[in-house]
Order: structure tokens, then sequence, then C-alpha cells
């Protein structure tokens, strides 16, 4: 199934696509049929293996009442607020690159940006920690920045460098904790894309204290999530999915899901080490190699449009503006 969340005069909805341009309004059909109302798409999730089963007995013979046609409404992000975000750094290759674009980016504020760059590399900065190798790494975002297909991203006023970031993302199901190799795919709710826009140049130097990003990732519209979130039974392998980056139309990489240093499974195992997992919670597996500009220092400009799509899941889409 493939759940969104959609906007029909000013209000919010829950909703899952019967066929392509068709929306079963999941709000009103759980009044009209009876049990749990599902407001929005916090109540989807959280009302689990349950929730899932009524709603595919409601794909059978869908009430005519709670039909919408999609081009009558506005799709916006699937999950508008979610529980929380972590986002994970989970490819070596983009990893590579994007410690050595730093580097470069810090040298180039010193006044000899060669000579300084030297001293980095003969430092060993350039070098992937030991422990990135032995175990998922992330940081937490801000679920209140939360944007969706066709919005727009607003350009924060401290930045200079901004940049897009291609991720396939996991939503949590759950709540789980204490998660085993044998039972972790049971906490999937679903898959989404994630765009985790970026002021490089802020996040080039706070970064220089080791404490992750901060700043340079947390701003209003930053974290962009859709257009709609797909559940596990039509992604047979989460691992093999085709990913596109573009901006303004123009192809910037063309590549796949594959190559996680540390597995899906892997990962929420390791999260959920005494610590709940809780329905409508982010994590995005990090960006796929060359899936940024950061990696070759090619940055975004205002009005630029940045589509990322993935195979199974759809095309994201969003503009960058100045306000």
């Amino acid at each position: 199934m493939k759940f969104v969340t959609f906007e029909s005069k000013g209000a919010l909805s829950p909703g899952v696509i019967i066929e392509p341009g068709q929306i079963l309004d999941l709000k009103k059909a759980s009044s009209v049929r009876g049990g749990a109302i599902f407001s929005d798409m916090l109540d989807v999730i959280a009302a689990g293996a349950d929730g899932i089963g009524a709603i595919r007995r409601w794909l059978e013979s869908p009430p005519g009442e709670c039909v919408v046609q999609q081009k009558d409404v506005r799709l916006r992000a699937p999950l508008p607020r979610p529980n929380l975000i972590r986002d994970f750094a989970n490819y070596e290759l983009h990893v590579r690159q994007a410690i050595a674009a730093s580097l470069k980016v810090r040298a180039s504020a010193t006044p000899d940006p060669d000579a300084t760059l030297a001293k980095f590399y003969d430092s060993g900065l350039h070098i992937i920690p030991k422990i990135w190798f032995e175990q998922p790494l992330y940081f937490k975002g801000n679920p209140r920045s939360v944007i969706g297909p066709d919005d727009d991203v607003i350009w924060p006023n401290f930045a200079k460098l901004m940049d897009y970031e291609l991720e396939l993302a996991v939503i949590v199901g759950g709540p789980a904790k204490d998660l085993t190799p044998e039972n972790a795919s049971d906490a999937i709710f679903g898959y989404t894309i994630f765009n985790d826009f970026s002021a490089r140049d802020m996040q080039s130097r706070e970064t220089q204290f080791r404490l992750g990003p901060a700043k340079g990732k947390d701003f209003d519209t930053g974290n962009a999530l859709g257009p709609v979130i797909v559940t596990p039974d039509e992604i047979p392998d989460p691992a093999a999915l085709a990913m596109i980056a573009r901006v303004n139309g123009q192809e910037r990489v063309r590549t796949n899901s594959g190559g996680m240093q540390h597995s899906i499974i892997d990962t929420l195992v390791h999260l959920s080490q005494s610590e709940t997992l809780y329905p409508g919670d982010v994590i995005g597996l990090g960006t796929v190699g060359n899936g940024c500009g950061y990696e070759s220092l090619t940055f975004l400009n205002e009005g630029d449009v940045v589509e990322l799509e993935i195979e199974g899941i759809g095309i994201l889409r969003n503009r960058l503006v100045r306000p």
C-alpha cells in the first residue's frame, strides 16, 4: 500500500492510494466503518497490524463517499509531524568524499588553502574513523521542520552553500525495543524518500568539534519527506532500489540503495538497544555515494528545483527559495 497525507479545504487527512489518481480518505473511512479514528498518519501507523488489516478490507470495497480524486487535493508530507528523526551515515563512498569536501571548504577560508589542506591530510583528518565501520552512527533531526512534495525550502539566512541529499528512509511502526535480527523487520511500517537539505558552510565549521552536524542541518523546511510511504510488501528488497537525483531536470546521479555499511536490520537492532522506537520515528538510511552536491563541491542556487526519485516510491520535488 501507498500511504499519503493530503490537504483539502485547508484540512489534512491521511489517505491510501486506491489506484492512480484516487485516494481513500482514511479519516472519513474510519468514521464511516467504525473503530479507531485515523485523524492523522501517526494514528494509522500506531494502529499496527490491526489497522493495516482494516484498511485492506476497506480497499476491497471502498466507501464511495470516502474516495477523493488526487487532482482535487494537494499531497503534503506523508508524515507531517514525525515522532523523531534520526539520520545515519551509511555509505562509504559518500562519507569518504564528504570528508574530503569538508576539508577543502575549511581550507578555502584560510590565507593559504593549499598549505592548510596539506596539513589536514598530514594529520589524518581525511581518514574515516574506525568506529564508523564498527557500528551505525547517526544524528537527530528536527521533526518540526518537515515539508513534503512540491513544498519550497526556505534558504536559511546564515547559509551560503546549500545542498540536497538523496536518501531512503524507514518509517518505524512499533513500539519496539531490543530488537533482534529475527524480528527487526517487524518494526518497519514502510519506506519513503528523505531529502536532508544542508547548509554546508555551517556544517563544515561546526563539525570541527566532532559532535556531528547541528545548525547546518537545523532550520525550518530543512527535512523533506515523500511523496508517499510504501509498505514493505511492495518493497521486496530495499537494498536494491534504483535512485536518481536531478537538479532543474538535469540528472546528477543514477545509482541504487545497495552497498550500505550496516544493513537496515543491523541498524534497527543497534538503535533499539535499551531504547524504545515509537510509531512515526523516521530513520534516514544515509546519503548514497554521489547523492549530494557536497561530494563534488557543486552547490544549489536560488530557484533550483531538486527531484529525488526512488524506485517503487516516486519522486520528491522541492524548490529552494530565498525568504
